[in-house]
């Protein structure tokens, strides 16, 4: 047995502000924005029924950070109406649907995120 897990309980996004980071974030995921900011900058919005939480941190907010690729990706099982949401969301676009199967954008605090159909 392996005394570390081959299992992601969390993926951290760093965030300007907590309230309107979880407020962004539930809008695009369909969640009502009900999640607790816990200790005044973290905000956990579970992900699947596993235990895998998405966590905004507006502690480790840096302008210069040096992250600024996606380090996860959002499944979709349909990449163009995925696009064509976050379009009607005025949600920045980085790429168009590259290779038909994904695409980038940013959050509003700048973080590079991906959608991906597998």
């Amino acid at each position: 047995m392996s005394i570390i897990s081959a299992k992601a309980n969390a993926i951290f996004v760093p965030v300007k502000n907590i309230n309107d980071a979880r407020d962004w974030y539930c809008s695009i995921l369909h969640l009502e924005p009900d999640y607790e900011i816990i200790a005044g900058h973290l905000c956990c919005i579970p992900f699947d029924n596993n235990g895998l939480s998405l966590v905004l941190d507006s502690k480790i907010y840096q302008e210069d950070a040096v992250y600024k690729n996606p380090a996860f990706h959002f499944n979709t099982d349909d990449i163009h109406k995925a696009h064509e949401f976050l379009q009607e969301q005025n949600v920045e676009l980085v790429t168009d649907i590259q290779h038909g199967h994904w695409f980038n954008f940013k959050d509003p605090d700048g973080n590079v995120m991906m959608v991906c159909q597998c």
